[in-house]
């Protein structure tokens, strides 16, 4: 991808807006992202998926999860056993989606999230 000024502030955007709203609300970054990078820029479901994940790694969820964890809100039993399923399941998950026509990709993921954002909106 060249780096363009207009590319450049977009993932600015993008990196910013995910942040925020992953340590305000505790929603995965992918959320915010992958959609943005295939809509704003172009790139492709595979390539967004990836690269959600690379900048997921600990150095950038540590800071979030340090203030959850100093106001007492991390029960540190569950945080363990999901993430060590968490390691697992992405791995064969990353292996599948790999497999995957990136357009039902994308279906699959909007599906997901259609679903999810129903749920939160007409939950009491």
């Amino acid at each position: 991808m060249k780096m363009t000024l207009t590319t450049l502030l977009l993932l600015i955007i993008i990196g910013l807006c995910a942040g925020v709203l992953s340590g305000l609300i505790g929603i995965g970054g992918g959320i915010i992202m992958v959609p943005m990078f295939v809509l704003f820029l172009g790139i492709s479901q595979h390539n967004a998926q990836g690269l959600s994940l690379a900048v997921m790694l600990p150095p950038v969820t540590l800071l979030a999860v340090y203030n959850y964890h100093k106001g007492g809100e991390i029960d540190w039993k569950i945080a363990i056993i999901v993430s060590l399923m968490f390691i697992i399941g992405g791995y064969f998950g990353s292996k599948l989606a790999l497999q995957i026509d990136q357009r039902v990709l994308k279906k699959i993921f909007g599906g997901l999230m259609l679903i999810v954002a129903l749920k939160l909106l007409f939950s009491k």
